[in-house]
């Protein structure tokens, strides 16, 4: 039996989900072919999916979901008679629109051991009639009645067929050294219900832990072919933290030399300061935030369990412990105003985190995806329209047009200099918004554009 597992973008990382996928599928006897068709486009050829028994789809992010689209036209089209799955937050999130497609299966949360069901059934008997669906996991919030998800016994994730890691981001360093980058998942779901975020429609408040041997494993194998960073991809490092803290204490004991980044919320950062220091003597290159907005009225629309102040704070504690803080921001939103844009770049220069912030961060536009919590709120659902199925989500527009022109403006400066110097394109962006808002030029205080970055980050940009 043949299966073909398909990534479409996760963000210049190698895709985990494919490859714990991959691991269960092998052990359950199936010929498993990756296909990451971001990196390695020409691998997806009509022949493989003609012959393929069942085809998977990996649709862990919004953008991830609309690339996939035509891929799985094409992949019904050519082989009516294979079993279709979707697996990861964004399939039960837009079921009835993969369906059209001609999905069969939908699966979210803790995926692989019903993608591993569906496989055995095919083994076994024949197949369902399409579009039928033959198992899912359980989808909570407003997708179901709250069903615990299931805890799973990982397998170490099989890599084979992916590409490279020289195909992927890298991590450049201050002093120009570059590291090849690996990514793995210590941890899954999320114990917060922060409205705008799309791991809460599936997890609900739920988080599973990954082995430590199986994760420990992994940062092994990716050692070995040329990893010198792994990035973390849990969606808050600190939900398990006595998990988080024993696995890079013996990630840092295993390997000395490596360096690491995680993503932990404000409100942690500040309740487990005291692990801080530990984090840095461990390797970790720097913690990624989601800290949103600078405006404590957004930020409790958002429940986002931190203010303004927590943020400034936890800038302080992370300086303090020698640790590089990295904030992301929802900078567009129904309730932001040109002069509360101004305000978040001032608190960002002011805070000296210019070098800190990509680019991109600047031109986020709140998504508003199906099943989002957002849209309980009435402060949410005055500004938007039905569901928008070209674009998987709710359009919205601000009520000040000045404001969408802005968000128009920024994205373009940004789109054409996704790598460039942060400090340049953050000086042309402080420059226009305050000309927009008519007010007067900033003091710029800060130290002059460097060709060279301050801090490490990684050399792929988006991060939605």
């Amino acid at each position: 039996m043949r299966s073909v597992l398909i990534s479409t973008y996760e963000m210049g990382r190698q895709p985990f989900g494919l490859a714990s996928a991959a691991a269960w599928l092998r052990e359950a006897g199936w010929s498993v072919t990756s296909i990451d068709a971001a990196k390695d486009n020409a691998r997806l050829r009509d022949a493989t999916l003609v012959s393929a028994d069942l085809i998977a789809f990996h649709l862990p992010m919004h953008t991830a979901t609309r690339l996939a689209e035509p891929i799985i036209r094409k992949a019904r089209q050519l082989n009516a008679g294979a079993r279709i799955c979707a697996f990861g937050l964004y399939a039960p999130l837009n079921a009835e629109w993969l369906r059209s497609l001609g999905v069969d299966d939908l699966l979210g949360g803790e995926f692989e051991a019903a993608l591993a069901a569906i496989a055995r059934k095919l083994v076994a008997g024949p197949k369902d009639p399409p579009y039928i669906r033959l198992s899912s996991t359980s989808r909570p919030g407003p997708f179901g009645p709250g069903a615990q998800l299931p805890r799973l016994r990982f397998l170490v994730p099989d890599r084979t067929g992916l590409p490279p890691l020289s195909k992927y981001a890298t991590l450049q360093m201050p002093d120009g050294w570059r590291r090849l980058v690996g990514y793995t998942e210590a941890s899954r779901g999320c114990r917060h219900l922060c409205r705008h975020c799309p791991v809460v429609p599936i997890y609900n408040g739920q988080f599973r832990v990954v082995q430590p041997d199986v994760v420990l494993a992994d940062v092994a194998a990716q050692v070995a072919a040329g990893a010198g960073h792994i990035t973390f991809g849990d969606p808050d490092f600190f939900n398990g933290p006595t998990h988080a803290m024993r696995l890079v204490c013996a990630l840092h004991a295993a390997h000395p030399s490596m360096s690491y980044d995680v993503t932990i919320k404000i409100e942690h950062l500040l309740r487990h300061r005291d692990l801080l220091p530990r984090l840095a003597d461990t390797g970790c290159a720097f913690v990624t935030s989601a800290v949103e907005s600078i405006d404590d009225r957004v930020l409790a629309i958002l429940e986002k369990g931190h203010t303004r102040a927590d943020f400034v704070e936890a800038v302080a504690l992370c300086r303090g412990a020698r640790l590089t803080l990295v904030p992301t921001f929802v900078a567009f939103h129904p309730w932001l105003t040109l002069e509360s844009f101004c305000e978040l770049l001032d608190a960002i220069a002011g805070l000296g985190l210019i070098d800190h912030v990509a680019p991109i961060q600047l031109a986020i536009r709140l998504l508003v995806p199906e099943g989002s919590r957002l849209l309980e709120l009435d402060e949410m659902r005055r500004h938007v329209g039905r569901f928008d199925p070209a674009t998987l989500t709710y359009r919205w527009s601000h009520p000040d047009p000045r404001v969408d022109e802005l968000h128009r403006e920024v994205t373009a400066i940004v789109g054409m200099r996704l790598n460039a110097n942060r400090r340049a394109v953050f000086s042309e962006i402080r420059s226009l918004a305050r000309e927009r808002a008519g007010l007067p030029p900033a003091a710029d205080r800060t130290r002059p554009a460097r060709d060279r970055a301050t801090v490490p980050y990684l050399n792929e940009p988006w991060y939605c």
